[in-house]
């Protein structure tokens, strides 16, 4: 019998984010390996024209929970919505709840954060920073709390090329931080925001980092322990393979180069595209907070979630994994066939050129305006290159990180907590992995019929051949341009027309000579 799912039976847990993609996942596994857990509760902002029972409803009825139900058929009676909010002082929470949440509670997973690289930093430290702090002074509160876990990002030390297991201080304070958010204006922050996040890329990263350090510092007598994923990417195996129900990080890039809105991209091919699968991450959650309130590590221990330097596959390998499951597996209403030549600059090149074809979106924008309808595709481009412009900085560098207490944590569990809460990123497949990551956006993120695959591959021919021909008629344009324009243009082309024309008339000689 598994021990970490028995752990779990009658526990109350408290969970932040529990509505996002980790969230979601982290939820249904406990269920559905701990259906005697006695509640969940996850703090929900307050949705007009929606309740909170709703809201549940409305997650519980997607298909990652199919399993949970059949195991767990009250699964709904054990989940108990409170309104909240992370913007507010106490998250607005209610008294009547917040007496209850602080009685109640065994476990705290915070799984809360923008996950925006590009948010203001002052809504970034209210996220990421000023509610991990009040998180944690509500836990100091809970006289039943056995173990807070925090969840981070492997990325909250990105300047550094080596990330170890421990917390790395930031030149200023979380605390100055947190103040000074309070009264600075817009302007002013704005100003000041790069030079305190320093040779980290975004806010994001910054923030993490603040958070960990607030853990760290105001966390006091409890038992606290931090989990850093990498990029997390849809479920390898469990409650099924390829589930993912977000637009983020890799989806995002499978949807633009399925949809043939992305050419090509600028990255360092064989830098390592360290992708975690969430499943992955919720397991090592799930056994962190077991060993943390069992075993009570005596100081913050830090779990890495990583696969590079396990399991490491680069951008230049997975590309070609993308590829290559697309042609088997085409997108429905694809704008254009999606470009073989993804990654062959790889072998020519250090970088994927960065090309963003903007002139077919202007085009099919130009045809939506004549048939009255609104156009959209540039500015879904625009978003596209924008997205892609702030993932640069991560598909063109490589991190080492230790995984020490991971692989200490896998070595203390059994057998069977091996098999049920399987973390060790070792036996991945990677090409398995990518075809149903790619089959999952397919079917789960975009809603398409599976059925519609053969047609898919019609659709996708014919965009082949308007591809080559557009090609060939841009290329005749420009060439003709230049002959116009320039003497040099003139006299190359003359020569290549003489000397096809030789060409053609020495092979017809020789053929007639022959018969």
């Amino acid at each position: 019998m598994s021990m970490i799912a028995a752990f779990y039976s009658n526990k109350s847990v408290l969970i932040t984010g529990a509505t996002g993609f980790l969230g979601k996942v982290l939820m249904e596994k406990l269920f559905r390996t701990s259906p005697h857990l006695k509640v969940i509760y996850i703090l929900v902002r307050p949705k007009s024209g929606q309740t909170l029972q709703e809201r549940v409803f409305q997650i519980l009825n997607s298909k990652l929970f199919e399993k949970v139900k059949e195991v767990c058929p009250n699964v709904h009676e054990k989940i108990r919505p409170i309104s909240a909010d992370l913007n507010q002082r106490d998250f607005a929470i209610s008294k009547e709840d917040m007496q209850e949440l602080l009685s109640c509670t065994n476990i705290v997973f915070h799984c809360a954060a923008t996950v925006r690289f590009d948010a203001h930093l002052r809504e970034a430290v209210q996220l990421n920073v000023t509610a991990t702090q009040q998180l944690l002074l509500m836990a100091s509160q809970m006289p039943k709390l056995e173990a807070f876990i925090h969840i981070s990002t492997a990325f909250s030390n990105c300047n550094l090329s080596h990330i170890d297991e421990v917390i790395y201080p930031c030149p200023v304070e979380p605390r100055k931080i947190i103040d000074s958010m309070e009264w600075l204006d817009d302007s002013i922050i704005d100003e000041i925001t790069p030079k305190l996040i320093g040779d980290r890329p975004n806010t994001y990263t910054y923030t993490k980092a603040l958070g960990e350090i607030v853990v760290q510092q105001e966390s006091g007598n409890l038992n606290v322990a931090i989990v850093r994923p990498s990029i997390v990417g849809a479920t390898w195996q469990e409650p099924f393979p390829g589930w993912v129900d977000n637009v983020n990080g890799p989806s995002g890039l499978i949807i633009a180069t399925g949809k043939g809105f992305l050419r090509s991209i600028k990255a360092t091919p064989m830098a390592v595209a360290d992708v975690i699968p969430v499943d992955t991450v919720v397991n090592l959650t799930i056994a962190v907070g077991w060993y943390t309130a069992v075993h009570r590590p005596k100081s913050t221990l830090i779990y890495h979630s990583t696969s590079g330097n396990l399991n490491p596959c680069n951008w230049h390998k997975m590309g070609l994994h993308v590829l290559a499951t697309m042609e088997k597996i085409p997108f429905e209403s694809a704008f254009r066939r999606p470009n073989a030549d993804f990654t062959t600059n790889n072998f020519t090149t250090q970088y994927w050129n960065a090309v963003s074809h903007r002139a077919p979106a202007i085009i099919y924008d130009f045809y939506l305006r004549l048939t009255g309808r609104k156009p959209r595709m540039l500015k879904l481009m625009n978003r596209l290159l924008r997205t892609i412009s702030m993932l640069e900085y991560f598909i063109n560098h490589s991190w080492e990180w230790s995984t020490n207490n991971t692989e200490m944590l896998l070595s203390e569990l059994s057998p069977e907590d091996q098999r049920v809460f399987n973390f060790d990123v070792r036996q991945l497949n990677w090409l398995e992995y990518i075809e149903n990551y790619v089959l999952g956006v397919k079917k789960y993120l975009l809603k398409e019929d599976l059925a519609g695959i053969p047609k898919a591959k019609q659709h996708l021919k014919r965009l082949r051949n308007i591809h080559y021909l557009f090609n060939t008629a841009l290329f005749l344009i420009i060439w003709r341009l230049l002959i116009a324009r320039s003497q040099m243009a003139r006299n190359v082309w003359f020569f290549i027309v003489s000397f096809c024309y030789k060409f053609i008339s020495y092979f017809r000689a020789s053929s007639t000579l022959k018969v």
